[in-house]
């Protein structure tokens, strides 16, 4: 039976690329995104045509559990699980409103404990998986005007941490990716100053790349099983 993965936030930018490192891998797929459909199932056919795999794309909210249920009913083996899905909200919190706080969470955190209570299982019944979770920067040092999606990933990284200790002794490995500022559509609502700020910062003096990610989360599935529970750090030297 050949390797399987499901990957959330696919279609697009650090998703989109650990899709096609997987691929090159050998991997089958499973591929969501909430929005996008359209340039999903193109990236399915790509794949498929460029790497003869098995590629499944589905549209699901990873947020709302129904969505997540469904999903997974067509879904009878998985090796590794990537919960790369995400957004970000930008302002003052005493601006935000109590939905929108809620949709982060439910993006960016709930949709973790959704899909690792039904991946969790097909995992145990083998005693062998992993879980990687795409976590930011943020996540560890908080940032002004983004309280909420600091939150979410802070909780990421806990989830990550607790996850790993109860699954250690099955011999399945959760990790997170913390990322730094990685040149994607969601840091592109920054204006050309602002870039230049966040740029000044960043030792390496540039943004990361999606497949710089992808890469890293490769190796991450290709550690040693006694790697667990780690929230490793790509970022360019800004930490």
């Amino acid at each position: 039976m050949g390797k399987k993965a499901l990957i959330s936030g696919a279609s697009r930018g650090i998703g989109r690329a650990i899709a096609e490192k997987m691929a090159a891998a050998g991997y089958d797929l499973w591929l969501t995104c909430r929005n996008s459909g359209q340039e999903l199932f193109r990236i399915q056919e790509e794949l498929r045509t460029a790497h003869g795999i098995d590629c499944r794309a589905e549209v699901c909210d990873m947020g709302n559990y129904e969505s997540v249920c469904r999903l997974f009913g067509g879904i009878g083996h998985l090796d590794v699980l990537v919960n790369n899905a995400g957004i970000s909200y930008i302002g003052l919190l005493s601006e935000m409103e109590p939905e929108q706080w809620q949709e982060v969470m439910d993006t960016n955190l709930n949709s973790l404990f959704y899909t690792c209570k039904k991946a969790v299982p097909l995992m145990l019944a083998r005693h062998a998986g992993h879980i990687v979770n795409i976590s930011s920067v943020w996540g560890n040092a908080g940032a002004s005007m983004e309280v909420a999606y600091s939150a979410s990933k802070g909780g990421v990284n806990s989830f990550t941490k607790a996850l790993a200790k109860e699954l250690a002794p099955s011999h399945i490995s959760v990790n997170a990716v913390a990322c730094g500022i990685i040149d994607t559509q969601m840091n592109r609502c920054f204006d050309e100053e602002e870039r230049r700020a966040l740029r000044e910062e960043i030792p390496a003096d540039r943004f990361g790349r999606p497949e710089e990610v992808a890469e890293l989360v490769m190796q991450v599935i290709g550690a040693p099983e006694y790697m667990t529970g780690q929230i490793i750090t790509i970022d360019g030297g800004w930490c």
